[in-house]
């Protein structure tokens, strides 16, 4: 049975996380060995992780584990391209040796244990696996009303996303495949993923506190996250200023019908406290115009140059070969450099 059973790769984004990293591959090669054994999935699927341009020990700890264990591969970027683009390097980098991929954070906050679940849901022909979060009461009352009202103005807009769902979920073969003809550089995955139209379900789970290191997405990122998804997804705002344009030009009818019979009649005054009122009002509702508007343009500008959205510098997962030579070469070099100093 076992040749028959899916290939996986757990896709893990990381950046920074050499004080959770070496639990995390713990915690996963346990879980992977499990599913081995049980025959839910191949003897050669892989933790594959995503290093997303790290600054500390983050690379060093996933190539030497990688040759240790037979379970960890990994991928190095140029550079830091964030998160949602890291997580797409590792999918298309999955896609081509694996049957389905699992992405979760390296942060150890959502619940492995239900990565069972998934590949349970992909054996009865789920090609899409969402994980939800069964409640937020870990989270700090502002992010747990943040996270609520972003949903809610989400679906205002006409956006369909799996309410308390992140990143943690499975693609099967042919939604990997699928996703890959998405060529937009402003990438909100949440969004993209529903649009795929495959056989989907849920899986809920509690999330945990993090292991250890600090949270990757502050208030500025999560805000950040935010406008990107309403503006890569709707029209919703441009609308909206439309409509206030239009309410704007018949209330301006009125009252300059109002001023025009006031002078005819003789009833003018000054009225120097409106007029401000009125400028300032107009004024910044213009501005905030152009700042929308504005965000629409710049996002055509980044996506007409075409530019990639990653660039990978070591590959272990699909050149095996070529990059535990690129690990071998630099430690030759690191062991040089300690010797000469």
């Amino acid at each position: 049975m076992e040749n028959n059973s899916p290939l996986l790769a757990i896709v893990v984004p990381c950046y920074n996380e050499e004080e959770v990293l070496p639990e995390t591959i713990k915690q996963l090669s346990c879980c992977l060995n499990d599913l081995v054994n049980d025959q839910l999935i191949h003897m050669d699927s892989k933790i594959l992780f995503v290093d997303d341009g790290s600054r500390d020990h983050t690379w060093s700890i996933i190539a030497r584990e990688s040759i240790r264990n037979p379970l960890v591969t990994g991928i190095k970027l140029t550079r830091n391209v964030g998160h949602q683009n890291a997580l797409l390097a590792g999918y298309l980098v999955a896609k081509e040796k694996c049957d389905c991929a699992i992405s979760i954070d390296c942060d150890l906050q959502d619940d492995i244990s239900v990565i069972r679940n998934f590949i349970e849901k992909y054996h009865q022909g789920y090609e899409i696996v969402y994980g939800v979060r069964d409640s937020r009461e870990t989270d700090t009352w502002f992010k747990r009303t943040t996270a609520l009202s972003f949903y809610r103005l989400m679906k205002k807009m006409g956006i369909h996303l799996v309410h308390n769902h992140a990143d943690f979920r499975l693609l099967g073969k042919r939604a990997l495949e699928e996703l890959a003809k998405y060529e937009e550089n402003n990438l909100f995955l949440r969004g993209i993923i529903p649009l795929l139209g495959f056989k989907a379900t849920e899986v809920y789970y509690d999330r945990k506190e993090r292991f250890a290191g600090k949270t990757k997405y502050p208030l500025k990122k999560m805000l950040s996250f935010a406008i990107n998804g309403i503006t890569s997804f709707s029209m919703m705002p441009i609308r909206i200023i439309t409509f206030l344009g239009f309410v704007l030009f018949f209330i301006s009818i009125f009252a300059g019908s109002y001023a025009l019979i006031q002078k005819v009649l003789g009833f003018t005054s000054a009225g120097w406290t409106s007029l401000m009122i009125s400028i300032w009002f107009i004024g910044g509702l213009q501005l905030v115009a152009i700042g929308i508007i504005g965000e629409y343009i710049g996002k055509i500008f980044m996506e007409v140059k075409k530019r990639p959205k990653f660039a990978i510098d070591i590959d272990l997962y699909t050149k095996p070969m070529l990059g535990k030579q690129s690990i071998k070469d630099e430690l030759m070099v690191n062991l040089k450099h300690k010797k000469e100093g």
